[in-house]
């Protein structure tokens, strides 16, 4: 069949719906067919030949039993053309509504079921009857139906064909669905009266094959929805905090929960009365009953679990409750008996209402708390205290730069644990957390455990006297022995997409970590699969997804492979309760937040890089008290050139074009930085001093994340720079570009970005200014999240520190860059540029 046009049109006539009309095709193919299935049962997948070669209908059977279902190539077009124009006859032979006229069907509860004169006369006098009424549409009109009786009235201004075809038609539906035989025993064929049980066939068994046929069911809006009578469990919890009770710490999803069984017609509960009407109508034989106000369909099987379980009391855990109220799960041992979810009281009851972000109380001033909380964040710390007092797990989903971690510490404050907290998190935000908790929460006693110094043995005993443990992935793995063996009140997992794998080792030891209170800080839950929000989830809610089979089955492979809605927000039913998710450009947040802001990110040394730099400390500690004058400040400079590069990666002092990945504390913050930023959707601008790194960070990041970065420095020529400005400002421009400080630090407009990163450090405060200005200036319609990365515990954060306590004098200080260090006694340029523990890398 060489021909593409014929191959389509006949492709197209073999999906319609076919019927055995064509009689000599028909039959013809039917032997084919029965010849097909008696091959197949003897093991031979082959069709008889009965000489020489295959019929075109042989050939069409046998296309229509292949994966590939193309007629061959040697069929001759005309005969093809013939074969599909007889495949048209057939189909349209088949259907019932041959004709001009389209049929539709309208079902019509009984009289008895309305007021006196609610129900549309009708020619029946029997009150109980439903009645089935018979519509038509003109095939050029098909929006537009009148009841046959109307069409019937002036069927002398039909051609006789047209009624002859009608009444062809009815004739051909009845054999599909006996129940309406009465149509043709009347005199006009308008509407037949028909029983329960007709009515309960007719709309479970006879709709399809009606609609395969092009007659149109009607279907009442009280079917679409299947009522059934079912099984209903109501519980009672304990109130939750702000309501006027005290509820103990520790209960969670975990806690046994005692429940009633009540029958129930989908949100109604029905009384005894009610059963007793349903049984009724069982006895009576009758198929559909209506009760409060529904009808509903009498199912003995379905009748008789309620009636066996109804009453009865039992006990599961909360997070079964809350499963199946949430409809991804069934409580065992109800044999098919339908269950129309779970009503409760208390917590249990705010969770299943999808009611806890309302229902939470803003806290705005924990105790103990040094600084203002914003609105958004006051409704963060309340919504982590609601569930830990609970001891339900939480992740806190912000965006970045919403203050994560400020609202954790709140939240320590307002919800003190039986026992310290432990926060796990990257190295490279290890000191940034003691910092903030420094800042806003001077009471608390702060254990740091890292380092190669660190005291294992020591651990539990230190750990009873702390309020908080901060501690790295890294080392749970390494020291999870101790650690799973401490009672934790509180564990926290900041950046938690670190456990998005959860067959990692660092992930399977988070999960063995007892604690009371569970919560998870990130800015991403599910960065590229859903198995990471289980992943998470696993950790901070054990059993709310199921097992991660479960998981997959239920909502992964649905939701990822088929894009099911269905699945999607069952999927966020149960996961709303314990997730807060709010972005930047929420309404609610939006005007809340500042046009700037602004975060120092400390990151730790490899232990390469405090090797390094200690070497590098030496030299020039000892050089300095060899010279003086002009020869000192050079050696000084060229000293503190080496500290900052070394800081950023090992590989920009060496020069030796070395691998990047794992060596450096600043360069591991920067991808989990530009993760996040990316994962959002947002464009960043990535500043350095130093034309090298940035050489080496761009062909390094493309690797990292499949994106090319622009790279803008001083040896850009001037229609290049215009051209990526361009590029970056545009739709679908690239999301990153790296720019050196001196080469892009003024001059351009570059809006697009919403964060701004200093990869190193500049000592003149208002050099870094104007480069954030680049972004956060006239044309802006976001908030501008500004990054400085400082590596903890060096000469980076000796300066930071000064510019932070002298910023208003920063220009006068240090606005001669580094020439203010040079002048420095040698005992005070030790204590500039030491290392400090803190800096060292475990």
């Amino acid at each position: 069949m060489p021909a593409a046009a014929d191959r389509s049109g006949l492709r197209a006539l073999l999906t319609d719906t076919t019927a055995a009309a064509h009689r000599g095709l028909a039959d013809e193919l039917a032997e084919l067919v029965d010849a097909r299935v008696r091959a197949q049962l003897h093991g031979v997948d082959l069709l008889p030949r009965r000489s020489g070669r295959r019929s075109l209908p042989e050939q069409w059977l046998v296309s229509l039993t292949r994966s590939d279902p193309w007629l061959p190539a040697s069929v001759d077009a005309n005969s093809a053309r013939a074969l599909a124009g007889s495949i048209s006859e057939w189909v349209r032979s088949g259907r019932v509504t041959a004709g001009r006229l389209d049929l539709c069907l309208r079902l019509h509860e009984p009289a008895s079921a309305f007021d006196a004169g609610d129900h549309p006369a009708d020619v029946q006098a029997d009150p109980d009857a439903w009645i089935v009424e018979v519509l038509v549409s003109d095939k050029e009109e098909i929006g537009l139906r009148v009841p046959l009786e109307e069409w019937w009235a002036h069927a002398s201004a039909h051609d006789s064909a047209t009624t002859r075809d009608l009444l062809a038609d009815l004739a051909r539906a009845t054999r599909v669905a006996p129940e309406l035989a009465g149509l043709l025993a009347a005199s006009v064929p308008t509407r037949v009266a028909v029983d329960g049980q007709a009515v309960s066939t007719l709309l479970t068994s006879r709709v399809v094959p009606l609609t395969d046929l092009g007659v149109t069911v009607l279907l009442p809006s009280w079917w679409t929805g299947r009522r059934r009578v079912g099984l209903r469990a109501k519980a009672s919890t304990r109130k939750a905090p702000g309501t006027g009770a005290v509820v103990a710490a520790g209960l969670g999803l975990d806690e046994l929960v005692d429940f009633q069984w009540e029958a129930a017609l989908g949100d109604v509960r029905l009384s005894k009365a009610d059963l007793s009407d349903l049984e009724g109508a069982a006895v009576a034989g009758r198929s559909i009953v209506r009760l409060r106000g529904q009808w509903v369909q009498v199912d003995a099987q379905d009748l008789a679990g309620v009636l066996a379980r109804v009453g009865r009391r039992e006990r599961v855990s909360a997070g079964q409750l809350l499963r199946t109220g949430l409809g991804i799960e069934s409580l065992p041992d109800l044999d098919g008996t339908v269950v129309h979810g779970v009503v409760a009281t208390g917590w249990l009851g705010d969770l299943l209402d999808q009611a806890v972000h309302s229902q939470v109380r803003p806290i705005e001033q924990p105790p103990g708390f040094q600084g203002a909380l914003r609105d958004y964040q006051a409704r963060g710390v309340g919504w982590l205290t609601f569930l830990g007092k609970l001891g339900l797990g939480a992740c806190l989903a912000d965006d970045m730069g919403l203050g994560k971690t400020v609202q954790l510490i709140g939240s320590v404050l307002a919800d003190p644990a039986d026992g310290a907290t432990l926060v796990v998190c990257p190295v490279s935000v290890l000191g940034n957390w003691a910092r903030e908790l420094a800042t806003f929460a001077p009471s608390l006693r702060v254990l740091i455990h890292h380092g190669a110094g660190r005291d294992t043995a020591g651990l539990p005993t230190a750990a009873s006297t702390a309020d908080v443990v901060l501690t790295t992935y890294s080392l749970v793995a390494r020291d999870i022995e101790v650690l799973a063996g401490i009672a934790w009140g509180r564990l926290v997992l900041d950046e938690a997409q670190q456990v998005k794998n959860a067959g990692t080792r660092q992930a399977r030891a988070v999960h063995r970590l007892p604690a009371d209170r569970r919560v998870a800080l990130t800015g991403t839950p599910v960065e590229n699969r859903l198995a990471e929000l289980w992943s998470i989830m696993a950790v901070v809610a054990p059993g709310l997804l199921g097992t991660a089979r479960e998981f997959r089955e239920r909502f992964a492979v649905p939701i990822e492979r088929d894009g099911d809605a269905e699945a999607t927000q069952q999927l966020q039913r149960v996961t709303r309760p314990f997730v807060l998710r709010r972005v930047k450009s929420d309404p609610q947040i939006a005007p809340d937040l500042p046009p700037k802001v602004e975060r120092t990110d400390r990151c730790v040394l490899t232990r390469e890089q405090a090797v390094l730099y200690q070497a590098i400390v030496d030299d020039l500690l000892e050089s300095v008290d060899a010279t003086d004058g002009i020869s000192r400040r050079g050696a000084v400079l060229a000293g503190l050139t080496k500290l900052k590069q070394v800081c950023n990666h090992p590989a920009l002092l060496l020069g030796d074009g070395s691998a990047l990945p794992g060596r450096s504390g600043k360069l591991a913050r920067i991808e989990e930085l530009l993760e996040e930023i990316l994962d959002s959707g947002d464009r960043a601008l990535a500043f350095t001093q130093y034309a090298t790194w940035g050489s080496m960070l761009a062909p390094h990041l493309y690797r990292r994340f499949g994106i090319e970065p622009l790279w803008l420095h001083g040896g850009v020529p001037r229609k290049q720079r215009d051209a990526m400005v361009a590029a970056f400002q545009s739709d679908q421009g690239p999301p990153l570009m790296l720019i050196s400080l001196r080469a892009g630090g003024t001059g351009l407009n570059l809006t697009r970005a919403s964060h701004v990163i200093h990869l190193d450090r500049w000592w003149n405060p208002a050099v870094e200014d104007q480069a954030t200005d680049r972004a956060h200036r006239i044309g802006q319609s976001q908030s501008v999240f500004v990054h400085r990365l400082v590596c903890a515990g060096t000469v980076e954060e000796r300066i930071d520190e000064m510019i932070a306590r002298k910023r208003d004098l920063a220009q006068r200080v240090v606005g001669t860059g580094e020439a203010w260090l040079t002048d420095l006694s040698t005992d005070d340029l030790r204590t500039a540029i030491e290392l400090r523990p803190e800096a060292r890398g475990g």
